[in-house]
């Protein structure tokens, strides 16, 4: 019976290739791995916002509770209304600071960094072509 060929040790064309193919699945594991980290931070920044929302709406719903027992209290018992506009007080900028920070949630720099750096670039693209077309058409 005969044995089957031995392979033939690797051509140096055939490394060359294999270096390429390496070098690729390298971009694709780290490409990978920021999309993995983009989704973790998406994910974080969803939950922040869950959080965020859950308690604004808790804050409103006792601010509203504190406005009717504040008019409640106005006659019968005057003695309590400081403690009731203290705390809607607090309510009041609590609400702010997490109007803040829902609002970051729609606007943030990192956002405006590449679709800014898209119009730089096909913006000044769109300059040279003119340029070049109005030199070409004098």
């Amino acid at each position: 019976m005969t044995s089957p060929p031995e392979p033939s040790p690797p051509s140096p064309n055939d490394r060359s290739t294999n270096d390429g193919s390496m070098s690729d699945l390298a971009e694709l594991d780290a490409g990978i791995q920021d999309a993995q980290r983009s989704l973790v931070s998406l994910q974080e920044r969803l939950a922040q916002v869950r959080r965020d929302r859950q308690q604004q709406q808790q804050l409103e719903h006792r601010r509203e509770n504190l406005r009717r027992e504040l008019r409640q209290n106005r006659g019968s018992n005057p003695s309590r209304l400081p403690e009731l506009k203290e705390e809607l007080r607090q309510i009041q900028s609590q609400l702010e600071t997490l109007e803040l920070n829902l609002e970051s949630e729609l606007f943030s720099l990192s956002s405006l960094k590449e679709p800014f750096w898209q119009a730089v670039r096909f913006g000044g693209l769109g300059i040279i072509v003119g340029w070049v077309l109005k030199a070409c058409a004098s």
